[in-house]
């Protein structure tokens, strides 16, 4: 059994009506497993064994051959053999007829009805000592007269003390399909257990393989254990265009035989079908396929294709067919079929394009640009996995050495976006040496880059790389590398690499050239985007215009662009499209950025659950491809939801982790992000001593760090910090200096919180100030600001002893800060009432006095969770949802979790549907 347990996942059901066949009544003594091949019908015979075995019965086994299913009573032979020694208890007569059937006597055999009743009767004999359980596995093999003479004994053989399980294929008749005996139908897996299954057989394989070996299966567990023997051999393809994976030997004798006999043309039929993309029933209809199809009815009269009875639909029965169907055919069998499908299809791009590819042998340069069109197809539609395969074939076809080094240099650099930095570095190495190694440094670049965070070797081997092409002649080469450096130095940020940087880009980039235009709005914006980034929203507009679908690439850095400018309410629509259409087949290093600028999207919305989960995601698809970089990114993204949130034991940890494997890499970019967290933290405690310290890392006071996206992002955490530690003359330096750098006109964001500056550091006339910042167009783009911002204003109010104005105030920024979830703020707004005589308490009594945040947590801990599994749910640390329900249980009335269930029975029928 442990060598089977692993084919037993997700089949409990049937493993417990194995077992009720051990005790139920006599008329139900035997059972029937049916199932299509491959579906674990041996595994749970095997299991249903070890069960009889344990109750102590006698197990008696059998096992039907195809090639003895015309041998009279082959397959009784099998199950007389062991018991023939209680003989001796039967009548004489009994006892010949037994000896007969297994050819102990010579005469002639008897009739099947003499056989049944001397097989019970030697039955009930045997079970005098022990109970009988019989296992027969394939009696679909069984000869006709051994099982005529089994559908008689099992029928009745409970009377005596017999029982049995025997296994049948669903797709090959039987005289069993008739015995009135109960069946337990095998199905294929459901999808989660199919995976648990590839998991334990399948955990080398990429995630690629994985979905590839999954499609195949069909939930089938003898395709899932033999699959990812082969899969790594088959490279990717468009769905509909797949080739079907390699089959083991066993896998390929479930359908070969019956393959083999079909007659030539019927087999050729079934070859064009299986290359033609044909599916099961199950899969989606190709009506124009099905009418081309001939000579299909002997495979339908062997099983190998089925029809709907309800639609009318041809399909192959199972996947594993019609791999089987192309692994039979000779090579060139298939690539004549390929050759007859792709004349077939002239007008479709890229299913010609697959069938060519397979076709030819030689090189060819009108197939090789063929496959480079339809990759760039492939690559428009968010396929860049397949898109390397077809640059790398079309390269191994082309005439000339140039043009194979052109396209290997371009499959390693798609392979590179799509985080395959292992094949983009193959690829690099094999390209022709005439191209010299700038493709191998791309990979290499990008590889160090994204999986160890190495801004410092790959900034020095970019520029030195740079300087030795030529603007014109190596242009396509110049614009990757630009781009690489930029990304580099925004990660480094640090003025000396960006001068660096800005210095390359001034001598490579022409404006008046697309790529050159854009690499320019890159600089300004990712770098010192206080002094250059004026006018970027406009410029930004103009290069989305200028896009192209066939570089993905390019968009992703439009949208970077897009949340450093505070402008992703504009260009949202694009983003979701892009991360919808960049999948696992797609740019995966792209689908990893554009995840970050959903994130960041999120928390900037204020939907901080949503980037909480976006956050986990990310990490999950980074430790995937191993993107330390990334990793730590969407944990510092992460620890910013947190300390926002008053997860603060969280927001620390994922800080310090941030922060110290960025800063001995020289990672900038992150270690800035990492104090800015330290900075929101700081202000979540009421810690403002500790706050100004982390401000004041970031940026002097007065000052904007020159290439610090930090340095204006944290204008309104900077300036409350001073503010609340004293420092009155820096925050009013800070502010004045937003203004004199023009912070206003780069982002609504940065005009409102710039607004709010002068507000929070005004002498006089506060009020005017502050309603200015709140009327700022745009301002409820930015919720969690803009409640900050009516929090310090009504903070103002009540000092100036304008109680009921202070109010409106403090309670329109209670309820926002209460939405988002920023509990930190929301004390602070709810004491501030307090304090102007509000007659607010503890936000009332009640379900309806808990935020959104509380109500799920009682939920939650009302079903019987542990705070430790209540946080995993909701991305919380265990400390902040005891912090909460220590909220909770006065508001609700109630003093332990075990008066959870009943509080909120009686509460939540009350609370409006939409709370329920």
């Amino acid at each position: 059994m442990a060598q089977n347990e692993h084919r037993l996942i997700g089949r409990q059901t049937e493993l417990a009506r194995l077992e009720r066949v051990l005790r139920a009544p006599a008329h139900s003594s035997f059972a029937v497993l049916r199932g299509e091949a491959g579906t674990g019908k041996s595994a749970l015979l095997q299991a249903a064994v070890s069960l009889a075995d344990a109750a102590g019965f006698g197990v008696v086994g059998a096992s039907g051959v195809e090639a003895e299913s015309q041998l009279p009573f082959a397959g009784l032979h099998q199950l007389l053999l062991p018991l023939l020694p209680y003989g001796g208890r039967l009548p004489d007569t009994s006892r010949g007829i037994l000896e007969q059937v297994t050819g102990l006597r010579a005469e002639a055999a008897p009739d099947v009805a003499q056989v049944a009743g001397a097989m019970l009767s030697l039955i009930a004999a045997a079970a005098d000592d022990q109970p009988l359980f019989f296992a027969v596995d394939d009696a679909h093999w069984f000869d006709s007269e051994s099982a005529r003479v089994c559908t008689f004994v099992m029928r009745r053989a409970g009377a005596v003390g017999g029982r049995g399980v025997i296994t049948v294929r669903a797709d090959v008749p039987s005289v069993f399909d008739a015995a009135g005996l109960q069946e337990i139908e095998v199905g294929p897996l459901d999808g989660p257990d199919a995976a648990a299954l590839l998991e334990r057989t399948g955990g080398h394989l990429d995630p690629v393989a994985r979905e590839r070996v999954l499609h195949w299966a069909q939930g089938n567990p003898l395709a899932l254990i033999e699959l990812p023997k082969t899969a790594g051999r088959v490279p990717a393809a468009p769905a509909e265009q797949a080739s079907p994976l390699p089959l083991t030997r066993r896998l390929e004798n479930l359908y070969g035989y019956r393959i083999s006999e079909l007659t030539p043309s019927a087999q050729e039929a079934l070859l064009l079908a299986a290359l033609d993309g044909l599916a099961s029933v199950a899969g989606p209809r190709r009506p124009a396929l099905e009418r081309r199809l001939g000579d299909v009815d002997e495979a339908i009269g062997r099983g190998l294709l089925v029809v709907d009875p309800l639609t009318g639909q041809l399909g192959f029965r199972h996947p594993l067919v019609r791999s089987a169907v192309v692994q039979l055919a000779t090579p060139n069998r298939r690539r004549a079929a390929h050759s007859q499908l792709a004349e077939l299809y002239r007008d479709d791009q890229e299913r010609r394009a697959h069938h060519l590819a397979e076709a030819t042998v030689d090189p060819d340069e009108k197939v090789a640009a063929v496959l480079e069109r339809a990759a760039e197809a492939a690559t428009r539609r968010g396929a860049s996995s397949v898109a390397v395969v077809w640059l790398e074939r079309a390269a191994q076809l082309s005439e000339r050495p140039d043009q194979r080094s052109r396209r290997l240099a371009e499959a390693a650099f798609v392979a590179g976006q799509s985080a395959q930095l292992e094949r983009a570095h193959q690829l690099s190495e094999i390209a022709d040496a005439g191209a010299g190694d700038t493709g191998r440094i791309i990979a290499e670049c990008y590889a160090a880059l994204y999986r160890d965070g190495d801004v410092r070797t790959t900034h020095r081997k970019v520029v030195a790389t740079l300087e030795r092409l030529n603007p014109v002649q190596d242009k396509p080469a110049v614009e990757r590398l630009i781009n690489l450096l930029l990304v580099i130095s925004l990660f480094a940020a640090d003025t000396a690499v960006w001068t660096v940087t800005e210095s390359c880009v001034d001598r490579f980039c022409d404006p008046a050239d697309p790529a050159g235009s854009a690499a320019l709005l890159y600089r300004d914006t990712w770098g010192d985007v206080v002094r250059r980034g004026p006018g970027g929203v406009e410029r930004l507009r103009q290069e989305f215009v200028r896009a192209t679908a066939d570089r993905p690439w390019d968009a992703m850095r439009l949208l970077v662009t897009a949340y450093y400018l505070d402008a992703l309410d504009e260009f949202r629509s694009p983003l979701t499209r892009l991360v919808a259409r960049e999948g696992e087949a797609g740019a995966a290093g792209n689908a990893m950025t554009l995840l970050q600028v959903v994130m960041l999207d999120q928390m900037g919305s204020g939907r901080w659950a949503d980037a909480a989960q976006t956050g986990r995601h990310g990490l999950e698809l980074t430790a995937r491809h191993g993107y330390a970089l990334f990793a730590h990114q969407f944990r510092g993204f992460l620890a910013m939801v947190a300390a926002c949130r008053g997860d603060l034991d969280a927001a620390d940890a994922d800080r310090r982790a941030v922060e110290a494997w960025a800063r001995s890499r020289g990672v900038g970019h992150l270690t800035q992000y990492a104090d800015a967290v330290g900075l929101m933290a700081a202000l979540a405690r009421s810690d403002h001593e500790a706050a100004y310290r982390f401000a004041t890392t970031i940026t002097a006071p007065g000052e904007f760090t020159p290439h610090s996206q930090q340095a204006p992002r944290t204008l309104l955490d900077f300036v409350d910090a001073a503010l609340r530690s004293g420092h009155l003359d820096e925050a009013r330096r800070h502010a004045q200096a937003a203004v004199a750098a023009g912070l206003p006109a780069l982002s609504p964001r940065l005009a409102l919180v710039t607004a709010a500056a002068q507000a929070m550091t005004a002498q006089k006339q506060a009020s005017s100030l502050y309603e200015r910042a709140l009327a700022t167009p745009g301002a409820a783009l930015f919720p969690f600001e803009t409640a900050r911002i009516r929090l310090a204003y009504g903070e103002r109010l009540r000092r100036d002893h304008e109680t009921r104005a202070a109010r409106e105030q403090l309670e329109e920024a209670l309820r926002v800060l209460t939405d988002l979830g920023a509990l930190p703020w929301a004390d602070r707004a709810r004491a501030e009432l307090a304090a102007a005589g509000a007659a607010f308490g503890a936000r009332g009594t009640g379900w309806q006095s808990l935020t959104v945040q509380e109500r799920q947590i009682a939920q939650l801990a009302a079903t019987g969770l542990t705070n430790k599994e209540i946080g995993a749910k909701l991305f919380l640390s265990p400390r902040t949802v005891s912090s909460h329900l220590y909220r909770i249980f006065p508001k609700l009335g109630i003093t332990s979790r075990a008066a959870l269930r009943d509080a909120l029975d009686t509460a939540i029928p009350t609370a409006p549907p939409d709370e329920r």
